[in-house]
């Protein structure tokens, strides 16, 4: 038996330690003329003080082979107490029923105990007879074999698929991976040379930490729209009724998040959720079974190679069910009522576009006056030290913001709702008839909003105007202040501004002492239009919510959930990818000109509960368009400082991924504290028996508009990457098929009808990598018809990029099923080693996604 002892490349205290199993030779055969063995080795921990023997794992059964060669290796825990007194036990077996478990009445060919680097011969073989033997374990580091076939090869090697990562970074990304799960592999190229594969499944603390942050911003958000709404003041008693309803209801929303926060707090240990609490009411933000699996390569003739994918289950609604279908069902259906629901309350029907804009101006608003107040405070500093230079750079600033803040502010619907408000107070006396639906945007018109005769529509005009024009005063003496000091020159008075301020003509003085009173106004002109569009946009909200209880807020929640899920995995997947491509600076180039696209591969079927599944996820993916990532530097390297923050509102979220101090500074500093933006596609291909209902009895316009509309923004996102950079920066293949005719391809695929056109998810994942992408795989949990996938994949890239014999592709692919990673993710989350397929299922599969004989029992649930 020949093993070898693979120290990882990347040692930490946190990585795994590694047994690769090499060969069995001259396997004695009981009986002339029987079956070869079927080959098995188990490897046990001899306690000595306790004189007893812990089975620990198992390699891969390799069937029919009197020499065999063994694929998988085997690992230890981080956590595992190995030293070098430790004794390890390795057991051969025949195993005569190779469909059933290892430990099943199996014939014991040898056996030996090896002390770390130390050798003992073998005890004895299972007719009685005494053979001799030796287990070779040599200290090996990847990429090197004793016998010289294998060249050791440079890690950091430029412009090649990915760039090794280093020590020091992966150090640093394991305070958000945890749990690592590692498997070794050896396969044979097409030269007879061998290829060592590690396979390393990890499970990520943003699991927990990204939703938990979420459900807090949700709170705070929606405690800042019950105020909002208090501080409306006096309405009429219908309106002041309607408000009472809605704080009601937002008061009952922000106490179950409450609750849902508090259990989340109390729950430790686990950094995922396993497939079988789906349901849990506490664990509905979370999302399912999220894992990270890294497949790193070494061969002969290529570069070290890292592909990465993040495995997760649909996000989805899963413990509110799909009765009624998912959320991109009811959202459409709930528009089309809500005309309805404003007739019924007397409410003035705002479209989806007005209500965003109202949510997007109150943002803004929320946003842009402190940071005018903070810029007019430091144009009072510059002043006050008569620094020219710091004084105009202060003033250039002020003038963006305040240029933006006018901006959002320069709009029909904060008038139109003015006019609405001003209405809705006490005494007011309505001129159209009660219970008449009122309407603004889309296609009504906006003048059926109640008017008032004493009400000057011109007054809204006047007080943002007035922003602007103290804006303009200020510009003004800053000019003269400057041209006086220049001149040596008593500077004249500042100008008036009619209704602003007053004439002033003060004397000869400092800076500030001129400039000061111009702030004041300033401030306080932007003070009165924040009031003035705060209670504008919250009344526009109150329409939407009012006109739509109870359903508008539960649609809210269903849609919170879905986006918390989806908003984890993507964090996992951007950081990872991140820590992965630091030293790429084709990557950070492309990140910070155009953004990185995020495809997301989902498995599910359009039929049954699967359909509301993936109506959930289409939308879930598509709110991510609203998240920006922020590269920041830590504020230390403790664990805390290293875990990425969310911050914003439902419309708008940046998740801020601070780096240690020594890694930030090699940062381009075009990419430091900027906005990255993320471009994420769904393409979905159902493969099960479900889907084959779907196709032959169903109906499929669900995952063919989904593939077509995902397609068009993938490819605008090529073309605008092609505009923006040189498409020599990515990464380099070894399948020669260029970007432009892949898409051309993929457009192909998603417009023919052709029943589980597996096509479209291969196309998919291979431009995703050939964009720098982020790859995403998804079933119902990400157990069952994940794994098929994902092995799939990195069966597939062996074959394509390092050149594995495609004789022996069946038999990685299926080594990977039955012993890697991905089984060992189905013992985490049922506690069984079998894929959840029954017969039917199997049937069903594409021949490529059916697992190994002896790999599956009941069907999925």
């Amino acid at each position: 038996l020949t093993a070898l002892s693979l120290p990882n490349p990347l040692s930490t205290p946190l990585t795994p330690n590694l047994l690769c199993l090499s060969e069995c030779q001259e396997l004695a055969v009981p009986v002339r003329g029987e079956r070869k063995p079927n080959a098995v080795v188990r490897v046990s921990v001899v306690n000595t003080s306790q004189e007893s023997l812990a089975t620990h794992a198992c390699t891969e059964i390799v069937e029919g082979t009197r020499d065999p060669l063994f694929l998988t290796g085997v690992s230890f825990p981080p956590d595992y107490p190995l030293c070098e007194e430790t004794r390890l036990q390795l057991t051969i077996y025949d195993v005569r029923d190779a469909s059933q478990e290892v430990v099943s009445a199996p014939s014991v060919f040898r056996s030996a105990v090896v002390f770390c680097s130390h050798v003992s011969p073998f005890s004895r073989t299972s007719d009685g007879t005494s053979t001799t033997g030796t287990i070779v374990v040599s200290r090996l580091k990847m990429g090197e074999i004793e016998d010289g076939e294998m060249d050791q090869i440079a890690a950091d090697v430029h412009g090649q698929k990915v760039m090794s990562t280093s020590t020091a970074v992966m150090s640093e990304s394991l305070m958000i991976f945890r749990n690592p799960i590692c498997k070794v592999y050896r396969f044979q190229t097409v030269d007879n040379r061998w290829m060592l594969v590690r396979e390393q499944m990890a499970e990520c603390t943003l699991s927990f930490l990204i939703p938990k942050q979420l459900i807090t911003l949700y709170i705070q958000e929606d405690m800042r729209r019950i105020q909002e709404l208090k501080d409306l003041g006096d309405l009429s008693p219908h309106w002041d009724n309607l408000r009472k309803e809605v704080i009601a209801h937002y008061g009952q929303l922000v106490s179950s998040y409450q609750e849902v926060l508090t259990e989340l707090n109390k729950l430790t240990g686990s950094s995922f959720k396993p497939s079988c609490c789906k349901t849990e009411k506490y664990l509905e933000f979370i999302p399912i079974n999220l894992h990270t699996q890294t497949m790193q390569v070494t061969c002969p003739k290529h570069p070290e190679a890292s592909y990465d994918i993040v495995t997760v289950g649909a996000p989805a609604a899963h413990y509110q069910g799909f009765k009624n279908g998912g959320l991109q069902r009811l959202l459409n259906r709930f528009e089309a009522e809500k005309k309805n629901f404003s007739t019924a309350y007397q409410c003035i029907y705002y479209s989806p576009e007005n209500t965003a804009k109202a949510r997007e101006v109150l943002a803004s608003v929320s946003q842009l006056q402190p940071l005018i107040s903070d810029m007019a405070d430091q144009l009072l500093q510059a002043a006050q030290q008569r620094s020219p230079d710091r004084l105009q750079e202060a003033l250039k600033t002020l003038c963006d913001r305040t240029e933006q803040f006018v901006h959002a502010l320069k709009d029909e619907l904060v008038k139109s709702a003015l006019l609405a408000l001003h209405a809705a107070r006490p005494g007011f006396i309505q001129s159209v008839q009660p219970g008449t639906c009122s309407s603004v945007g889309g296609s009504e018109a906006q003048d059926s909003i109640p008017q008032h005769k004493d009400y000057d529509e011109e007054e809204w005009d006047r007080v943002w105007a007035n922003v602007a024009k103290s804006l303009n005063c200020i510009i003004a003496m800053v000019d003269r202040l400057q041209e006086h000091d220049n001149n040596n020159e008593e500077p004249p008075a500042e100008p008036a501004l009619a209704d602003v301020i007053t004439s002033h003509t003060p004397d000869a003085g400092d800076w500030q002492e001129k400039i000061y009173p111009l702030v004041v106004t300033l401030k306080d002109c932007v003070m009165e239009v924040v009031e003035r569009a705060k209670k504008a946009m919250a009344f526009v909200l109150l329409q939407e919510v009012a006109c739509s209880i109870p359903q508008g807020l539960a649609l809210r929640q269903r849609r919170d959930v879905i986006f918390s899920q989806a908003l984890a995995a993507l964090a996992c997947g951007f950081v990872m990818r991140l820590y992965t491509a630091i030293e790429d600076k084709g990557f950070l180039q492309q990140l910070q000109q155009v953004g990185v696209v995020a495809q997301f591969e989902s498995l599910l079927s359009t039929y049954s509960e699967e359909i509301g599944m993936l109506e959930d996820m289409e939308v879930g993916i598509a709110d991510l368009r609203r998240v920006t990532f922020k590269i920041t530097e830590a504020k230390s390297g403790e664990p805390g400082d290293l875990q990425p923050a969310v911050s914003g509102w439902r419309d708008y979220y940046t998740v801020e991924v601070p780096l240690p101090c020594g890694l930030f500074e090699t940062l381009p500093k075009e990419i430091k504290d900027k906005p990255l933006h993320i471009y994420p596609v769904l393409f979905n291909v159902g493969i099960n028996q479900q889907q084959t209902l779907a196709e032959r009895f169903g109906d499929i316009s669900l995952q063919e508009r989904i593939n077509q509309k995902n397609f068009e923004i993938l490819d605008n996102y090529y073309k605008l990457l092609s505009d923006k950079m040189p498409l020599e920066c990515l990464p380099s293949f070894q399948t020669q098929t260029n970007l432009k005719e892949l898409l051309e391809t993929l457009a192909q695929h998603v417009v023919t009808k052709k029943r589980k056109n597996v096509e479209i998810l291969w196309l998919a994942g291979t431009i995703c990598r050939r964009l720098n992408g982020i790859r995403f795989t998804s079933c119902k949990s990400a157990k069952d018809r994940t794994s098929m996938s994902v092995t799939l994949e990195q069966c597939s890239l062996l074959r394509d990029e390092h050149e594995l014999k495609k004789e022996h592709f069946v038999r990685a692919l299926d080594c990977m099923r039955r012993e890697g990673c991905r089984i060992e993710n189905v013992q985490k989350n049922v506690k069984c080693r079998k894929y959840a397929f029954n017969v039917l299922q199997l049937m069903a599969f594409p021949k490529c996604y059916r697992p190994p004989d002896g790999t599956y029992g009941k069907a999925e649930t």
